[in-house]
C-alpha cells in the first residue's frame, strides 16, 4: 500500500472545487452507511438528503468526479464509495502524528474511526517528560525530541496539533522543517505556514459561540407573555446622550453603532 509521504490525493489536478471537496467526505459518510445496509443503488434526492444538501448540489458535484448515474436507477453504491475515496485520497495509507497529548489528544488517539479511513496513528507526541513511554490506545507516548526522527521515519506528512496555544507555532514550524504538509489544527490559535502547507482548524469553543448567538436569537424573537415576535422599536437615547456620541466626528456608513464581531 502506498504511502502518505509519495502520494497526493488528485483532487486538486483534475480542478475540483474546494466547496465540492469539502462535501465530498460527508457524500462517502452517507454511503458508508448504506454500503453497510446492503444498499446497491440510491437516487440523488435520497442521497442529498442524507448528506444535508441539495439534489442539485449533489449532482454538480458528481459530474467533477465524472459519475452521473443511470436514469430511474441512480446511483451505484459502492463504485461511488470507491469512487470518492479514490479522491479524496484514502485508498492509500496515510500515517498520522498527534502532538500533545492531554485530554483533547488522549481523546483523538483513541478515536477507532482513522484507521477504518485510510489514516493510521504512527506517533503520539507530548512534551512532558513524564508521559514518555506511557500507552494511550496502545500507542507509547513519545517525547517531542524525537518529532523530526518520527516524522522521517514513517514518512509522514499529516500531523495533527492538540497543544496548549502558546506552543501550537512551534510545534508548527517543526512539522513542517521536518516535512509536514498537512496541519489539522485543534489549538485555539491562528497558524502561519508557508505556501504549500495545508492547515485545517477545529476550534470548539468557536462553534459553541455561534450556537450561543443563534440561542440568543432565537430567545430575543420570543415577546414576554405571548411567544411572539417582539414588534415594540427601541426607545430612542437621549438627546444629549446622542450629542455626546457624535461629537468631533463624522457618521460613518453605518450611523454611530458599532458593528458586533466574534472573539
Amino acid at each position: 500500500m502506498a504511502t502518505g509521504r509519495t502520494h497526493r490525493p488528485a483532487t486538486r489536478s483534475r480542478g475540483i472545487p474546494e466547496a465540492t471537496v469539502a462535501r465530498l467526505p460527508l457524500y462517502l459518510r452517507a454511503l458508508t452507511a448504506l454500503s453497510e445496509r446492503s444498499v446497491p443503488t440510491v437516487s440523488s434526492e435520497e442521497l442529498a438528503a442524507a448528506a444535508g444538501v441539495n439534489s442539485a448540489k449533489l449532482r454538480k458535484d458528481f459530474s467533477y468526479l465524472g459519475s452521473y448515474g443511470t436514469r430511474g436507477v441512480g446511483y451505484d453504491v459502492e463504485y461511488l464509495v470507491y469512487q470518492i475515496s479514490r479522491e479524496l485520497g484514502l485508498t492509500q495509507d496515510w500515517p498520522v502524528v498527534i502532538v500533545g497529548i492531554g485530554n483533547l489528544g488522549a481523546a483523538l488517539a483513541n478515536y477507532g474511526g482513522f484507521a477504518s479511513r485510510g489514516f493510521r496513528v504512527a506517533a503520539l507526541i507530548d512534551a512532558d517528560p513524564s508521559t514518555a513511554g506511557k500507552p494511550v490506545a496502545g500507542i507509547p507516548v513519545q517525547h517531542t525530541d524525537e518529532l523530526e526522527t518520527i516524522i522521517e521515519e514513517n514518512g509522514v506528512s499529516i500531523g495533527v496539533i492538540a497543544t496548549p496555544a502558546g506552543a501550537a507555532q512551534q510545534v508548527c514550524d517543526r512539522l513542517v522543517a521536518a516535512g509536514v504538509t498537512s496541519i489539522l489544527n485543534f489549538a485555539p490559535t491562528v497558524l502561519s505556514v508557508p505556501d504549500g502547507v495545508d492547515v485545517r482548524k477545529v476550534d470548539l469553543s468557536i462553534e459553541l459561540q455561534i450556537l450561543a448567538f443563534h440561542e440568543q436569537r432565537k430567545a430575543g424573537e420570543e415577546a414576554p407573555g405571548d411567544g411572539g415576535a417582539d414588534t415594540t422599536p427601541p426607545a430612542a437615547p437621549p438627546a444629549a446622550a446622542v450629542r455626546r456620541r457624535g461629537e468631533g466626528t463624522e457618521p460613518g456608513p453605518d450611523g454611530d453603532v458599532p458593528a458586533v464581531m466574534p472573539a
